[in-house]
């Protein structure tokens, strides 16, 4: 597998050996520290857009948007959901560094497909707490990111709400299929 993680790094058998997981990711900082040079960027990014996606590890963003370092921001979670976290850090995104498109992308074969709200339940039996946040479970994934576009597309927070596009990445294909929001 070549992804930009493996790539840019060292050889992925030399991140996976001794130590822990943690451990082993700060040795190859440290490696790719000696290596680095300060690009100057600043913290707009270069493309005016934000990028709202599933934290799935099989979504390599750069590569599948043809996108380089400093060019968007880029905002992940389970599901790629448009949750009141992600609206939080839109709304920076615009107010404070001048974004003014936001790309939404979720995927086939997505976890939250497999969940539902008793996994809430679940949780506060076994800590006696329940947790605060919703799980945003879903069973059609064209229709949470039409959810995902509305809730963008209707926040009194952002300034820039009419180039809001959503996608469907095919994790099988590295396609990338529009949802119509309608």
């Amino acid at each position: 597998m070549s992804t930009s993680a493996h790539s840019s790094a060292a050889p992925a058998d030399a991140i996976r050996t001794g130590g822990t997981v943690t451990d082993r990711l700060v040795e190859a900082n440290e490696r790719y520290a000696a290596r680095f040079t300060d690009p100057g960027l600043g913290a707009k990014p270069a493309l005016n857009v934000a990028v709202v996606a599933c934290m799935d590890a099989r979504l390599d963003l750069p590569a599948a948007l043809g996108l380089e370092l400093g060019d968007c921001h880029t905002i992940r979670n389970a599901g790629g959901v448009v949750t009141d976290d992600v609206i939080r850090s839109l709304t920076i995104s615009q107010r404070a560094l001048g974004t003014r498109s936001v790309v939404l992308v979720h995927h086939t074969g997505c976890g939250l497909e497999s969940l539902t709200e008793e996994f809430r339940h679940e949780l506060e039996m076994e800590v006696g707490q329940r947790p605060a946040w919703a799980v945003e479970s879903f069973r059609d994934v064209d229709q949470d990111v039409r959810q995902s576009m509305q809730r963008v597309r209707t926040s009194p927070f952002l300034l820039h709400t009419d180039d809001v596009r959503g996608f469907v990445f095919d994790v099988t294909t590295g396609l990338l299929r529009e949802i119509d929001p309608a």
